[in-house]
């Protein structure tokens, strides 16, 4: 989904971030201006020194910024790592990037988020987008059109936990359908009950974790 410069803003300021930002256009003062918001208004100056990555494009080696990508945040809540002047990079180093930072923002950023006003006012042609969107937040074709390097679907790189939890709401929707619910209000429950499930699957397997 396109963003435009003051929405970028506002998520920055208030901190309600997407895994990704890719930031391009012909004003390179709303560039720059925002590449500054990003380094200097998400983290404080104790947690830059082991939270925030700077890279430029044409001296950054890809296995750096991939690593430094994957690392969790260290006594903060962001991690923040910038690639400026991409353009100068060799568009196969990019598609490199752009591969891992995708397949692994799918995968970590694992609970929905509530959908949003364009989403809800769609109409929906076929009930497995109602559940994508329910979900991941996006239909298969936005999905296609934001990796179209990429091979199969959005669900072929969805942890189990995802798997789990749409194989749950598919036999949810299958209900909901059968009582004559709209669309537009299934998928509202939909992403609800979305938001619970993987909230408590999360839990589950970071108590697993920590016990491991």
């Amino acid at each position: 989904m396109v963003a435009t410069f003051e929405s970028v803003r506002k998520d920055i300021a208030s901190k309600t971030l997407k895994p990704v930002y890719l930031l391009k256009g012909e004003e390179s003062y709303y560039l720059e201006a925002l590449s500054e918001e990003f380094e200097n208004s998400i983290l404080d100056e104790a947690e830059k020194d082991f939270n925030l990555s700077v890279f430029y494009g044409k001296d950054a080696q890809i296995d750096d910024i991939i690593t430094s990508a994957k690392q969790y945040p260290m006594m903060a809540s962001h991690r923040v790592v910038i690639l400026k002047e991409a353009q100068t990079m060799d568009k196969r180093e990019l598609a490199k990037i752009k591969y891992h930072i995708n397949t692994d923002a799918i995968k970590e950023n694992l609970i929905p988020q509530e959908i949003d006003a364009y989403h809800r006012s769609l109409i929906y042609a076929e009930e497995a987008d109602v559940l994508n969107v329910a979900l991941f937040g996006m239909t298969a074709k936005e999905w296609r059109e934001a990796n179209p390097e990429l091979k199969g679907n959005m669900r072929d790189y969805a942890t189990i936990n995802q798997l789990i939890c749409l194989s749950n709401m598919e036999n949810i929707n299958a209900v909901f359908i059968n009582e004559g619910i709209a669309q537009s209000e299934r998928l509202q429950k939909l992403n609800q009950i979305a938001i619970q499930q993987m909230t408590v699957l999360e839990n589950v397997e970071n108590k697993k974790i920590l016990t491991k």
